[in-house]
C-alpha cells in the first residue's frame, strides 16, 4: 500500500466511484477538481496496486493559520474497517501540524452514523446549537434544513 499526495490526474478515477463508494448518495458535486488542484500538499490518495482505494481531501484555513478543515475523505467499501481512513487522518494532522497548526475541523451529515462514529473514536468532538438523534448538530449549516455535524480535534502537540 502506498501514501502519496493527491494529483490533478486523480479526479477523474476517484470522481467516477464516489457515489458508489457512498452507496449511491450523489456526492460528486461536493468535490470539484479545484481541490486536486490548489490543495494537493495537503491531500492524500492511498493506493494498492496502483488503484485508489482511499483520499483524503484537506487544507490549511486561510483565515485561521492554526487550523485545518477536512473537507472530504473516502475508502473503497472493500477496503473498510482496516484502518485506512485513520491512516489518513493521522498523516494529515503530523502534515498540518508541522504547518502550525492546533486544531482541525470537519462536518458530517446527521444521516452518516458511519462517518459520526469514525470520529469520535478519532477523538473529534462535535459541536452544535440543537441535539439530533443523541447527538449535536449546527442548524442549517448548509443553507435552510440542511443541518450538519460539527466536529473539532485538538491536534496540538501532547493532546490525544
Amino acid at each position: 500500500m502506498h501514501l502519496r499526495n493527491i494529483q490533478e490526474a486523480d479526479y477523474a478515477s476517484i470522481i467516477s466511484v464516489i457515489d458508489d463508494w457512498w452507496g449511491g448518495r450523489p456526492m460528486a458535486d461536493m468535490l470539484p477538481r479545484l481541490f486536486f488542484i490548489h490543495f494537493q500538499d495537503t491531500s492524500f490518495a492511498l493506493e494498492h496496486n496502483h488503484q485508489i482505494i482511499g483520499f483524503l481531501i484537506g487544507f490549511v484555513s486561510q483565515s485561521r493559520s492554526t487550523e485545518a478543515y477536512i473537507h472530504f475523505v473516502g475508502v473503497h467499501p472493500d477496503w473498510r474497517q482496516q484502518g485506512l481512513g485513520e491512516r489518513l487522518y493521522i498523516h494529515f494532522f503530523h502534515t498540518v501540524r508541522q504547518r502550525g497548526c492546533r486544531l482541525v475541523s470537519c462536518i458530517t451529515s446527521p444521516v452518516n452514523k458511519g462517518s459520526i462514529a469514525f470520529h469520535t473514536r478519532m477523538g473529534f468532538t462535535p459541536l452544535g446549537d440543537m441535539i439530533e438523534d443523541g447527538i449535536p448538530v449546527k442548524a442549517d449549516y448548509d443553507g435552510r434544513g440542511n443541518s450538519r455535524v460539527v466536529f473539532v480535534k485538538d491536534i496540538s502537540v501532547g493532546s490525544r
